[in-house]
């Protein structure tokens, strides 16, 4: 492949009279020091709406490719007085794990002056919840993160309250399950949806029953939430409800998270079901989706093999608390 000067892809974006063509975008991809300082001068002269569109397409196509990192640019971007291009940064950070970045994150949610970026920052701050939680980064850094996020689940901007909760969904602290609980009575089925989003990253099998009856909501970004959840606690108990499900339900997004989590729970009839969906689509596009659900089925059954196997029967309980002696 022919390698493009960056001068070009410059002299392109700066080019009014021109859509700017799609095969550069990837050009912004770990750029080096010398090409981000040559963006960020070029920066402020574009046009709002350039930048804006510019930024939209990047984050499509950092969300077809895992092979693309736009974080070089999308840290600098974090300061852009634009709220919609910071909004956009915020966006092409969504698999970052840099602990650098925490001081900047923490403090856009708490004040950014644009709710949705508030929100956005929130959000993105769960994965460090998680890596606090496997002691992947250090204590001060989990803690830094998890204050942050229960103050802003208390925030009067429903938006940044409700990101805040998912994203403590992770974590351990002693206030999560309160706020879950308070979440799942309130009125507003977004609440609930996103204390059942909460609860799916939580790996805590207690929420089972409330997961269940949620299964049955008419609402569907709460029943999609606890299709998830199901998943993502393996609630074995859930599998013939999401069964059931896979017959009626008629919205895409919750019937292919139906099949996801079916794949994540195993047990009996569900290779049948994902077989039988496979054999009556035409649907290129979901039959890949199946083959890949199929494949996770493998995995969690190989998993649940190798459980059994590592299973000895003749190793006495402990039966203080129902573990093996070490």
């Amino acid at each position: 492949m022919k390698t493009i000067p960056f001068s070009t892809v410059l002299t392109a974006l700066q080019d009014t009279s021109r859509a700017f063509p799609g095969r550069y975008i990837e050009q912004f991809s770990d750029l080096s020091p010398v090409n981000l300082e040559a963006v960020m001068q070029v920066w402020p002269r574009l046009p709002q709406a350039r930048k804006h569109l510019l930024l939209k397409r990047m984050v499509e196509r950092f969300e077809q490719d895992l092979l693309l990192s736009f974080d070089d640019l999308a840290v600098r971007l974090l300061e852009d007085p634009d709220g919609q291009v910071r909004l956009y940064a915020l966006q092409l950070l969504n698999e970052t794990t840099d602990t650098r970045l925490l001081p900047r994150l923490t403090q856009m949610t708490t004040a950014d002056p644009e709710p949705a970026s508030r929100a956005r920052a929130a959000d993105l701050l769960g994965q460090f919840v998680m890596l606090g939680e496997l002691e992947e980064i250090s204590p001060a850094h989990r803690d830094q993160v998890v204050n942050c996020l229960l103050a802003a689940a208390r925030d009067p901007d429903g938006q940044i309250a409700r990101a805040a909760l998912e994203s403590l969904g992770y974590s351990s602290h002693s206030e999560v399950p309160l706020l879950i609980e308070s979440a799942l009575r309130h009125r507003d089925p977004r609440w609930q949806a996103s204390a059942l989003t909460a609860i799916g990253r939580s790996a805590d099998t207690r929420w089972q029953d409330q997961v269940l009856e949620a299964l049955l909501s008419e609402d569907q970004p709460v029943r999609l939430a606890a299709v998830r959840a199901a998943g993502q606690l393996q609630l074995a108990p859930a599998r013939q409800s999401l069964l059931n499900m896979l017959e009626d339900e008629e919205d895409d997004e919750v019937l292919e998270a139906l099949i996801w989590s079916l794949s994540l729970i195993g047990g009996e009839d569900v290779r049948e079901y994902i077989q039988t969906l496979m054999d009556d689509t035409d649907d290129e596009e979901l039959l890949e989706f199946l083959e890949t659900a199929l494949l996770n089925l493998d995995f969690t059954e190989d998993a649940e093999q190798f459980n059994l196997l590592a299973y000895d029967e003749d190793e006495p309980l402990n039966r203080k608390n129902g573990k093996r002696r070490s």
